[in-house]
């Protein structure tokens, strides 16, 4: 019967969570912990030259370094191993094994790299350490590649060859489709492992998979305390441990693991949870790195949908190593399409010519200085058109969209709506929809707020007058909206150049256009002073 051998790994792959600053006695309690349960291979953490040492954290510079932490541990598991990301150090950072606190040495290593990597795993086994080959990025792999990356690992005969679902993309039958392949042609004696990632909710699941496959081969399984781990998180190893003490007659020490949680991870978790979420599974539904979605993401005016359009049109060879540049491509010529809203300009110019325009936003001056703003409205008489929110109180005819984040929070009722084409309605179709590239700020970082968009579509369509309320401006340290569920950290920030640049276009657009406040404002001021009462 194959023997299987279980690895944790939280102190490698936990350290993404943490910058691999875990500090000197939880470095401690969680090797002890893992120890006591009984886990067959203890994971340290990184090798990595780049990075000092520093005897809080999990990541160091040599192997020398390892005993300086974990030296005076007095129960040790049957087998210490460490990770290095091939290329981040140097074999003269790797002492002699029978020097080194570590019996084994993991390698990982994308596709394009397996030749020099693996004449890089050849020279650490040459120094006496269990190799353990990793290949990363798993669906990255070819038939042909496959078979080439096996030719390397049978000439240099490792420990173990492992399976990477490095972006949790692989359902059960892609971890035996890709296991099958290895178990026919891997040389029977090198370990065959599985190490998964939760993207789709399903690290755990496969690893299911993987124990369940009958082989001549010994399996390596690997996991988390809790599933501490990069981004959506590993299979959590407790869970694993369960498994294979009910179904395959081992006796880890489950409690252990729970005690190494409790004293150790939960505070992690609480500060920086990780695991399942939407974005993660955005990553695995387009099968591309998260930093694209969270690129997109970033953009603030892109739905969800849009973000998928988006991310589904990112290169092949591109997806799983984020490309800033092609992210910014993608989204520039998305920003820029061009379709055809003439009937809708056509309509809207129909609409509001010679109509008393009012424009009401979001900023506390909305609820400070209701009365003027009540006076106007009984006074003129004026046709509302509220951005990006639903005012209370005040019965606005219409709503101009611009942002998904906020659309996802408003209840329309009778208001007519005009969106911009980068948001996805609901329910109900938009009553208009305009070109969003139309009314965007060319060259510009600040390129899509709505206030300046609504003044562009309005000039656009030969508005000569608003009025305006509710904008009051940005604040560094004052809350920016009387909602603060509205609040953008990011527009605290930068709101010393967002409010010179709105000041700036606004003065442009003066030049064709009047436009008056009704409530306080900074673009009516000289300076950035801001005072939220009068």
């Amino acid at each position: 019967m194959k023997k299987v051998q279980l690895l944790d790994c939280t102190l490698r792959d936990g350290g993404y969570v943490n910058d691999w600053k875990f500090g000197y006695n939880n470095l401690i309690n969680i090797f002890e912990r893992s120890t006591q349960a009984g886990c067959d291979i203890v994971e340290v953490g990184f090798l990595d030259d780049r990075r000092p040492f520093d005897h809080d954290r999990s990541i160091m510079p040599n192997t020398d370094c390892v005993k300086k932490i974990w030296g005076n541990v007095t129960t040790i598991p049957p087998k210490v191993v460490g990770m290095i990301d091939f290329g981040t150090c140097s074999i003269e950072n790797v002492t002699l094994c029978e020097q080194s606190f570590l019996d084994g040495i993991r390698v990982i290593f994308k596709e394009c790299n397996m030749h020099a990597a693996m004449k890089y795993c050849k020279e650490i086994k040459e120094l006496g350490y269990l190799v353990f080959v990793q290949l990363v990025s798993i669906t990255s792999y070819t038939k042909d590649k496959l078979q080439e990356i096996i030719k390397l690992v049978n000439s240099v005969k490792p420990y173990a060859v492992s399976i990477v679902d490095t972006y949790g993309l692989l359902y059960p039958k892609d971890v035996l489709y890709y296991y099958n392949i290895l178990d026919k042609y891997i040389d029977k004696e090198i370990n065959i492992g599985f190490h998964g990632h939760n993207n789709l909710q399903l690290a755990y699941a496969n690893a299911i998979s993987f124990l369940e496959k009958e082989t001549e081969h010994n399996i390596i399984i690997d996991g988390t305390l809790y599933g501490m781990g990069k981004k959506a998180g590993n299979a959590p190893i407790e869970l694993l441990a369960k498994y294979l003490n009910e179904q395959f007659d081992k006796d880890y020490k489950i409690n252990a693991m729970l005690e190494g949680i409790e004293e150790s991870i939960l505070d992690f978790y609480h500060n920086s949870p990780w695991g399942y979420k939407l974005c993660f599974y955005q990553s695995a539904l387009n099968k591309c790195h998260p930093e694209y979605v969270t690129y997109f993401k970033d953009t603030h005016t892109l739905s969800i949908s849009k973000q998928n359009e988006l991310l589904s049109q990112i290169p092949e060879e591109d997806k799983l190593l984020f490309n800033s540049q092609k992210a910014e491509n993608i989204y520039k010529k998305f920003i820029e399409k061009k379709e055809s809203d003439t009937d809708v300009i056509t309509n809207l110019k129909s609409i509001f010519q010679n109509k008393k325009l009012l424009l009401i936003g979001p900023g506390k001056n909305i609820c400070l200085q209701r009365e003027k703003v009540e006076e106007y409205i009984k006074n003129n008489k004026p046709c509302i058109i509220a951005v990006n929110y639903i005012p209370n109180g005040i019965n606005s005819d219409y709503v101009f969209i611009t942002n998904a984040r906020r659309y996802h929070n408003m209840q329309i009722g009778e208001q007519k709506t005009i969106a911009t084409s980068n948001v996805e309605c609901r329910s109900r179709e938009f009553d208009f929809t305009v070109n969003l590239e139309s009314l965007i700020e060319k060259n510009e970082k600040i390129v899509d707020n709505s206030f300046l968009m609504l003044l562009k579509l309005l000039q656009s369509i030969g508005i000569s007058y608003v009025s305006c309320a509710g904008f009051d401006g940005y604040s560094e340290t004052e809350n920016n909206y009387f909602d603060l569920e509205m609040e953008y950290v990011e527009l605290k920030e930068q709101a010393q150049s967002l409010n010179e640049h709105v000041r700036h276009t606004i003065a442009k657009l003066r030049e064709n256009m009047q436009i008056d406040f009704i409530t306080f404002s900074i673009y009516n001021q000289e300076t950035n002073v801001y005072s939220a009462t009068f």
